[in-house]
């Protein structure tokens, strides 16, 4: 599977053209067997950053950037990488994912 098809990298960079604006997330990321989660909005043409809220399973969830050819490396204990949730899809905005995610300490979907 594509970490990052084409038609999902077009979205985020175009989302990037209006940084300022409280996008809706293109696309969630996941570790499996952990809590780690990252919901992306847009992505850096200059560089290899996609901005969105990121999850480390930690209780602090948060606002950032995440380098894609890192989510590409990482690999749990027992070899897992990164998957793309392909049946996920939100019309909810950024800031409401974010306000979820940091009440509840973890990323939920927001009501």
């Amino acid at each position: 599977m594509e970490l990052l098809p084409a038609n999902l990298k077009r979205q985020l960079l175009m989302n990037n053209l209006h940084r300022d604006d409280d996008h809706i997330p293109v696309v969630k990321f996941f570790l499996p067997g952990t809590g780690a989660t990252w919901i992306i909005t847009d992505m850096d043409p200059d560089e290899d950053l996609l901005f969105g809220l990121c999850d480390l399973g930690l209780g602090e969830p948060e606002l950032g950037y995440v380098n894609l050819s890192e989510l590409r490396r990482v690999r749990t204990r027992l070899g897992l990488a990164v998957e793309r949730d392909l049946h996920w899809h939100t019309d909810r905005p950024l800031s409401a994912w974010t306000s979820a995610a940091r009440a509840a300490r973890r990323i939920l979907t927001p009501e």
